[in-house]
């Protein structure tokens, strides 16, 4: 990805796009084992499938990690599938196709849940164990396996890299029809103007959005975690802020087939990835997102089928993150 293609971008950027930017097979299995064998207990990796109501697609993608990545060849130490409240099989399945299913509710107990993808996150590192964690969205269809092996390998190669983020074709697929750049709504429409905005250094992400990417314990351990949609936007900014942007990485695993969400729901992610965004910038004294700037609601409507009239509907976007979850003594505790 010569940086010369991208003649809008910050010299460190452009520096950066040439240097950390690989494709999975940069990486053959012989050098991961290698390597893997060679770090020891910081070469260990455990893979953490966040899931709601995912009983379609989760077993799938549990069978091809189990069979590929921990049977064939030992490079994943560890599988665990957290449930957050699934009214479907989505625990059952898992459960059947070899993972270890953990319930959000059931970890740190003391301390009451509140729904959100991010929550189940940061719920996940104190019931792993791995030194490398790898997130793995449970929706994903026609699953690789590289989309594990290719971005744990420059964190098993590397002792400088600290987070990689996956990169992939994004096709929308709906009704028969496939647009091949067309999924990403979001990524596109919102999270790349504000990151090529405010963190320009980021601007070299293909996927900044993307929900398969991996990262060091020591790393992940330090970060607060949006709660909800905004989380992999507050955790590269994060990380970029702790480690610096030599430390970031991402790798091409191909193509990312799932499950699309309506415009309703984008609406209200795009609207939960801002407000993490002024989040930051507020934090870094960069913008002012005190509550008379920053209103946390997103109205959006929808036409009643019988009076075929406009209902407004309110949605909170929420701000709450949980801290460094270093700070918890349950996790501290763990490490002794």
């Amino acid at each position: 990805m010569p940086a010369e293609q991208s003649p809008a971008l910050l010299p460190e950027a452009a520096s950066w796009l040439r240097r950390r930017s690989w494709t999975a097979a940069d990486r053959p299995v012989p050098r991961l084992l290698a390597a893997k064998e060679a770090a020891g207990a910081a070469g260990t990796v455990s893979v953490v499938l966040p899931a709601l109501d995912e009983e379609s697609t989760v077993g799938g993608i549990v069978e091809v990690v189990r069979r590929e990545l921990m049977e064939r060849i030992p490079l994943v130490d560890e599988l665990v599938v957290v449930d957050s409240g699934s009214v479907d099989r989505t625990a059952e399945v898992a459960a059947a196709a070899g993972a270890r299913v953990v319930h959000r509710d059931a970890i740190l107990p003391r301390l009451p849940a509140v729904p959100g993808k991010g929550e189940v996150l940061w719920r996940s590192l104190l019931v792993t164990s791995g030194a490398i964690v790898c997130f793995i969205d449970a929706d994903l269809r026609e699953f690789d396996p590289a989309f594990v092996s290719g971005i744990v390998g420059p964190l098993l190669t590397d002792p400088g890299i600290q987070l990689v983020k996956a990169m992939y074709d994004r096709p929308l697929e709906a009704d028969g029809a496939v647009v091949p750049a067309g999924g990403g709504r979001v990524t596109e429409l919102v999270a790349r103007p504000l990151l090529n905005l405010h963190w320009p250094q980021l601007a070299g992400f293909v996927q900044p959005l993307g929900g398969e990417y991996a990262a060091r314990r020591t790393l992940l351990e330090r970060l607060h975690f949006p709660t909800g949609y905004g989380v992999e936007l507050g955790l590269l900014v994060d990380a970029l802020e702790l480690v610096g942007l030599d430390a970031l990485a991402q790798v091409d695993v191909g193509v990312r087939h799932h499950r699309h969400q309506d415009s309703q729901a984008l609406g209200r992610m795009a609207a939960t990835i801002y407000r993490t965004a002024l989040e930051r910038l507020d934090r870094t004294h960069r913008l002012k997102a005190t509550d008379d700037l920053a209103r946390p609601v997103l109205t959006q409507f929808s036409r009643d089928p019988v009076s075929r009239e406009f209902t407004a509907h309110d949605h909170p976007v929420t701000a709450l993150e949980r801290p460094p979850v270093i700070e918890l003594p349950e996790y501290r505790d763990r490490q002794m």
